[in-house]
């Protein structure tokens, strides 16, 4: 009970930030194709990165090193080991596996929105490239340099309790209901081209609410246990999460602006 209550107060001193998010403004500017298409150029980072710090706690919490050793958080193993199957080899809609990153990235080549700059930074990655010198290459967006590049300085700093709290607070359960609805309306208006967009949306939140939600706090719990210093560790990691995803809201926020300003400019001057 006393380990609830320190997820509860937790969630609680990050009321504000989730509020901010939750009712941006970013959601009463999509009202065309092209200004999802902007929203999930600069989203699509978010679901990457997501996977990189789920992969830097399977590497921390499982026994992943060869040779192989037990880990010492079995709970945390079995949770974090539940969630990569889930996240990283879903079922599709026709019975193949994927990633939700991958899947990500079929509903924005669907829906006709910029991959290459997405592409680009991942082969960069695998040339061996740093995260910073890909995301400056590419010409990334500033605020998902920003974004970024908080996720790696969590990731970098080692500490385990930091990289869990911002990968559970600071997680994909951002969308409200009202995103959703405004794709379901945009897939009407454009026959079906979001149709794998939605079964993502749908994917993700019956995982996320069902079952990973649930499983990343168990897994803070045991992480943290009844020590004040550690919550307080993983309250601060939250809201520099939160603070990095308001960045990234606020740089599609601004971006679907200018476009929308740039319209509106070539339409007067025609």
């Amino acid at each position: 009970m006393i380990t609830v209550n320190k997820i509860a107060k937790v969630s609680s001193s990050l009321a504000t930030q989730r509020l901010a998010l939750i009712n941006h403004p970013i959601y009463d500017d999509i009202n065309t194709l092209r200004e999802l298409q902007i929203f999930m150029e600069h989203h699509v980072y978010a679901v990457w990165d997501f996977m990189s710090l789920l992969k830097s706690l399977q590497q921390r919490l499982t026994g992943s090193a060869i040779p192989w050793l037990p880990s010492k958080n079995k709970t945390a193993a079995r949770l974090i080991n539940e969630i990569v199957l889930g996240e990283e080899s879903d079922e599709t809609a026709d019975g193949r596996f994927s990633s939700h990153f991958e899947l990500y990235l079929s509903s924005m080549n669907d829906c006709g929105a910029n991959v290459a700059v997405i592409r680009d930074f991942l082969n960069l990655i695998r040339q061996g490239t740093s995260v910073e010198a890909a995301l400056t290459q590419t010409k990334a967006p500033p605020s998902v340099q920003v974004f970024l590049g908080n996720t790696f300085a969590t990731i970098e700093s080692k500490e385990t309790i930091r990289i869990a709290s911002a990968f559970t607070f600071g997680r994909e359960d951002l969308l409200p209901s009202i995103f959703e609805k405004i794709v379901n309306q945009l897939n009407s208006k454009n026959h079906g081209k979001l149709d794998n967009f939605r079964y993502y949306l749908n994917r993700h939140i019956e995982l996320d609410a069902d079952h990973h939600g649930p499983m990343a706090e168990q897994m803070m719990a045991s992480l943290c246990g009844e020590s004040t210093s550690n919550w307080h560790l993983a309250e601060l990691a939250a809201k520099d999460a939160l603070q990095a995803r308001l960045c990234l809201w606020d740089g599609m926020h601004q971006q679907i602006q200018d476009a929308r300003s740039g319209r509106q400019l070539l339409k007067l001057q025609t």
